[in-house]
C-alpha cells in the first residue's frame, strides 16, 4: 500500500449538497427555501417568534428574584480540611489565606464558609468569614475553635 492509494471506505464520506447551482442539481433556483417570504431571504433569525402569537417565553410566569449585591462565598467542607491536614498541607492555625495557599480554596470571593460535611479529627483553630452551626459544633467536638469574622472585615 502506498500513500496515494489511501481512501475512505465506501460510503464513509458523503458529499455535501451545494444549493443554488442550477436546475440540474435538484436544489437550484430557490435552493430549497420555497418562494418569497422572510425565511427565503438571507440574514434571517426568527428565534422564539410564533407568527404574532404571544411567544411561549412571554406566556410563562416569571418567578424569583436575583439579589444584585448578594454575597458569594467559597465553600469548604470539614472532611476536605482534614484531608489536607493529613497530607501536611495545613497546620493547626488555619485562616482564609492558608486555605488559599494550600489550594483547598481556588478564590476567596466574599469570604470562606465552612460546612460540616465529612469528619474532623484534628484539633484546629479556624478563622473564616462564615460557618454552619453544625460545623462549629464539629470543630469544638474535635477540641478546636472556629472563629467567625464579620463579612465587612474580610473585604
Amino acid at each position: 500500500m502506498k500513500l496515494n492509494e489511501l481512501r475512505d471506505n465506501e460510503g464513509a464520506a458523503k458529499k455535501r449538497m451545494r444549493v443554488g447551482r442550477g436546475p440540474g442539481s435538484g436544489k437550484g433556483k430557490t435552493a430549497g427555501r420555497g418562494i418569497k417570504g422572510q425565511k427565503s431571504r438571507s440574514g434571517v433569525a426568527i428565534k422564539g417568534y410564533e407568527g404574532g402569537q404571544m411567544p411561549l417565553y412571554q406566556r410563562l410566569p416569571k418567578r424569583g428574584f436575583n439579589k444584585p449585591n448578594r454575597k458569594e462565598y467559597a465553600v469548604v467542607n470539614l472532611g476536605l480540611i482534614q484531608k489536607f491536614i493529613d497530607a501536611g498541607k495545613l497546620g493547626e492555625e488555619i485562616t482564609e489565606t492558608e486555605l488559599l495557599d494550600s489550594g483547598l480554596v481556588r478564590r476567596k470571593r466574599d469570604g470562606v464558609r465552612v460546612l460540616a460535611k465529612g469528619e474532623l479529627t484534628s484539633k484546629v483553630n479556624l478563622t473564616v468569614t462564615g460557618a454552619s452551626k453544625s460545623a462549629v459544633e464539629a470543630v469544638e467536638k474535635a477540641g478546636g475553635t472556629l472563629t467567625v469574622t464579620s463579612a465587612q472585615a474580610a473585604e
